[in-house]
């Protein structure tokens, strides 16, 4: 005969393979939705990086222009020798880029020699040098206008270069050229939530909010394209290294999966800069650069191993709850087998007493056997009516096992952001703001024992302790949980707390695990609109206290309305709920006296109304 261990070993098997099957199930969707996310935030950033660079190069694409209004300017392009005129126009080029906040300005005659700029007073003046060789001045002498992005051959200083043709009525008489520098904006994009740079036409990399980024180069440069560079000089003979991006995985609308190994030590910023990344690119308007975001995985692996962790555990609860089920009905069976087989006895004892009615001690004798089988007939009913009773206590801890798992996830999801924030500002010596998350930390901890402190009393029902509540205090709380989510879906909170606040007699952990329900799916219901709003009312009336939460989405079907608090009932797509929350939420008002109820708002969206008894200022101090 087999040994216990070894009988349960194929059912051992069996849930640890469906416990892996679904983890990575989950995991595997969770990322995939992530990285969907993800693409649709990196396509905002390129947005905004490309309207914050073009509107920094606007700021001066007029300017060399301009300078062919002067006359001065003009009058010295024009004639062979004039030092009082450049004089003149020296000093004026020089007050033009003190107003205008460029690196420099200069004039380039038809030759290509320096005749004028705004840096004439120092020792490396740019006056006399000949520049006929730098791209832009051949493109504008060739096009009247040019753009080009370098380091200066002077002072090694990079910035972007925008040329323009000076002329008079019949001739161009040379090139105007303002430098300006985009440091600023790097150091705008050095202190966003992800890194992002611009490459030039050659793969080099121009700008960057990484400073070691710059100047490196996102695809290997043959020897015809660096001696090239030696002639225009267009990096100042600099060392262009390689970045050391990888390609991964290329995805659709031009995204793709790369990585970026680490070179020396790991620097610590306010985000990941080696490591895998969403890559999202696309070309500038007008430059023949490229913008580049680059959003990092680590958020979305951490919250794709939670749900996988998640829907392992809950896979086993299920998976222990059918176990106990099957264990029920066999007992079950049993029990009405040995009712059958007493009935049986019972019909032959009849039988036999009805033949020997003619001896009356043998009929007291099958009185007396008959009576003895009828008292144990009654305790055998009693033992099966006993052993009901415990497989009804079995059903109550399917039921609190279906609940937990569903109550804890979320709990764990804000461990999961809390921790994570945790270490970031710890790393940034942000003690006051990890203190907080530490504390709220400890606060969910001791929820979640809360929470499972039930399964101590499975064999009655748990009232729990109701004490005076504050309806808005609890709204904060329940709030500062989904604050990660809500500025994750840049969600709108509209909320009215009248002073004073109304009070109710209810457990505050519970009452908070409602409204962290409702308001969670309100965010479900807006999911795809730009700034989602919800719209959150309490007030007391008549000695009850009213919580409203309204979303603005597309609204309860007359199906869902129908079936809105039944378990297992869900809108939402398969492996996204488990149909459990409304009916739960329910439950948990009911005990504390009141009534949850849903419906759609006369101006669009739904709207879930709670109503429990109301404090008054006597029972509040009590």
């Amino acid at each position: 005969m087999p040994s216990r261990p070894l009988r349960h070993l194929p059912i051992l098997m069996l849930l640890l393979a469906l416990m892996a099957l679904s983890g990575f199930g989950a995991h595997r969707f969770a990322q995939q939705l992530g990285l969907a996310e993800l693409q649709t935030t990196g396509l905002h950033r390129l947005d905004l990086y490309t309207a914050s660079l073009e509107r920094e190069i606007g700021k001066y694409a007029f300017l060399p222009g301009t300078l062919g209004l002067e006359r001065d300017v003009l009058a010295l392009l024009g004639q062979a020798d004039g030092d009082k005129l450049a004089h003149q126009v020296n000093v004026y080029l020089e007050q033009l880029n003190e107003r205008a906040g460029t690196l420099s300005i200069y004039v380039i005659n038809t030759a290509g020699k320096v005749v004028a700029s705004s840096n004439w007073r120092r020792a490396d003046s740019f006056i006399g040098e000949d520049l006929s060789f730098r791209p832009y001045f051949r493109e504008a002498m060739a096009s009247g206008s040019g753009r080009f992005f370098g380091i200066g051959t002077t002072r090694g200083e990079p910035g972007y270069y925008l040329a323009s043709t000076l002329s008079d009525d019949s001739r161009t008489l040379g090139v105007a050229v303002i430098k300006v520098s985009l440091e600023q904006l790097e150091k705008s994009w050095s202190t966003v939530e992800a890194p992002a740079m611009v490459s030039d036409e050659n793969g080099v990399v121009i700008l960057g909010s990484v400073a070691d980024w710059k100047f490196a180069t996102l695809r290997p440069l043959d020897e015809a394209t660096r001696s090239s560079f030696d002639q225009t000089q267009q990096y100042n003979r600099r060392a262009l290294k390689a970045l050391g991006m990888t390609e991964i995985t290329e995805f659709e609308h031009g995204a793709r999966l790369v990585s970026i190994a680490r070179d020396g030590p790991e620097i610590v910023g306010v985000y990941p800069i080696t490591g895998r990344f969403l890559a999202q690119s696309r070309p500038l308007p007008g430059t023949p650069w490229t913008l580049t975001v680059l959003s990092h995985l680590e958020q979305v692996d951490e919250i794709a191993q939670s749900r996988a962790m998640v829907a392992a555990v809950g896979t086993a609860f299920l998976f222990m709850l059918g176990l106990m089920l099957d264990e029920r009905r066999r007992r079950l069976k049993d029990r009405l087998a040995a009712r059958e087989a007493l009935q049986k006895a019972h019909d032959e004892l009849e039988r036999k007493v009805d033949e020997r009615t003619g001896d009356l001690s043998a009929a007291n004798q099958l009185l007396q056997d008959e009576i003895t089988e009828r008292i144990r007939a009654e305790r055998t009913l009693r033992a099966a009516q006993d052993e009901l009773v415990q497989a009804g206590k079995l059903a109550v801890i399917g039921q609190l096992s279906a609940g937990i798992a569903h109550e804890l996830n979320q709990p764990l999801a804000a461990l999961r952001t809390l921790s994570g924030n945790g270490v970031r500002f710890l790393e940034r010596g942000d003690l006051p703001t990890t203190r907080t998350n530490l504390e709220r930390i400890a606060q969910l901890v001791d929820r979640m024992g809360l929470i499972t402190s039930q399964l101590r009393t499975f064999a009655r029902k748990s009232s729990g302790k109701l004490q005076p509540v504050a309806l808005c205090q609890a709204l904060e709380n329940a709030l500062a949980l989904l604050e990660p989510r809500l500025r994750q879906a840049e969600a709108e909170i509209v909320r009215h707390c009248p002073l004073p606040e109304p009070w109710a007699r209810c457990d505050a952990n519970r009452l908070e695990q409602v409204l962290v329900n409702l308001i969670g799916n309100a965010l479900d219901a807006m999911d795809g609109q730009p700034v989602p709003r919800i719209e959150i009312d309490c007030y007391g009336c008549d000695g009850q206290a009213w919580l409203s939460v309204r979303d603005h989405g597309a609204g309860l079907a007359a199906e869902a309305l129908a079936h809105l608090f039944e378990p297992f009932f869900t809108t939402k797509a398969a492996g996204v709920g488990l149909g459990l929350g409304l009916t739960i939420s329910a439950g948990i008002v009911r005990d504390f006296g009141g009534t949850l109820s849903g419906a759609n708002h006369p101006d669009g969206g739904a709207v879930f109304t709670l109503q429990i008894p109301l404090l008054d200022e006597a029972e509040r101090h009590d």
